[in-house]
């Protein structure tokens, strides 16, 4: 019996553990692209092999480009992935990290981007470097960004000189570790990832802390998604508004925008977005024929 029970409290055991969705590195061993790259044992990669013990130029551990007006980095995470925060280990020459160290002048007034293609301005900027000087940039940095997408750019310039003070004159790749952590699946958040994201959000996507939706389907508004779209409004986020040419102004279907009880005279098709003219003929027999003669269209 006593065996028995052991062997259920571990069943229970395993069935938890695999439920539970802890925040990930999920741009390990992800592929990887530069801009340019210095030497053989300097590609992209790299910067996403999960080793970072040796941050000098040579130890074979870090990502490096050549020298340049610009230089940029990114990770392809496979798909739309929830992300919470990112972790930066810049080369450091394995030297102390101070403002003697002349790598710090490479990193300053670089920026991060999340992006679901690879173009960065597509994306979200969520960091960009504008204050710290030589003495004050950590090294790791640790910058929160709860959003999603697919690719995470790391990009830096020199394009517009004069520069601040301790900036090198060049822009240049020199990243050991990046790591990118959130939830490898859709549509959960938390610290755990174990908490399901409301139905109705757009796309199964929410804030990976907070469970709020970015966009809501079709006829759902508010924070979760919960509240049917008010009179008058229809659509993805209730942000599209019902026409007045309907024939009750102003209300349709909340999920379509077909107008409710037909169209205003004058107007014609499912959103009553047709607008004629009646144009009348007199008979020979005194006989009066209307007849449309369509002369605009809208979309509301």
């Amino acid at each position: 019996m006593a065996g028995m029970v052991l062997l259920v409290c571990c069943s229970w055991a395993v069935l938890l553990c695999l439920s539970v969705q802890a925040y990930e590195n999920i741009a390990l061993h992800q592929p990887a692209w530069q801009s340019s790259t210095r030497l053989f044992n300097t590609g992209a990669e790299r910067a996403v092999d999960g080793e970072y013990t040796n941050l000098s130029w040579n130890g074979g551990q870090c990502a490096q480009s050549n020298w340049g007006h610009t230089a940029e980095w990114r990770v392809d995470l496979g798909g739309v992935r929830s992300i919470h925060h990112i972790v930066i280990q810049y080369m450091t020459a394995n030297k102390v990290w101070d403002e003697n160290n002349f790598y710090t002048g490479w990193f300053m007034g670089f920026s991060v981007y999340i992006s679901n293609t690879t173009n960065r301005e597509d994306g979200v900027l969520c960091f960009r470097d504008t204050n710290y000087t030589s003495a004050t940039i950590p090294n790791p940095v640790n910058i929160t960004c709860p959003y999603h997408g697919r690719y995470v750019i790391y990009y830096n310039n020199r394009t517009h000189p004069p520069f601040p003070e301790g900036y090198s004159d060049d822009a240049y790749i020199r990243l050991c570790e990046v790591e990118v952590y959130g939830c490898p699946s859709r549509g959960y958040y938390g610290e755990n990832c174990s908490l399901e994201c409301p139905q109705n959000c757009q796309d199964g996507y929410c804030d990976i802390v907070e469970g709020t939706c970015f966009g809501c389907a079709h006829r759902y508004m508010g924070p979760r998604c919960t509240q049917d779209c008010k009179e008058g409004l229809y659509g993805s986020n209730c942000s599209q508004n019902c026409s007045m040419t309907c024939g009750d102004p102003g209300r349709c279907d909340i999920m379509t925008g077909h107008c409710n009880g037909g169209c205003q005279v004058g107007w014609t098709g499912a959103m009553c977005e047709k607008g004629y003219q009646l144009t009348i003929y007199n008979t020979h027999k005194n006989v009066y024929i209307l007849k449309p003669s369509y002369i605009s269209k809208f979309y509301a």
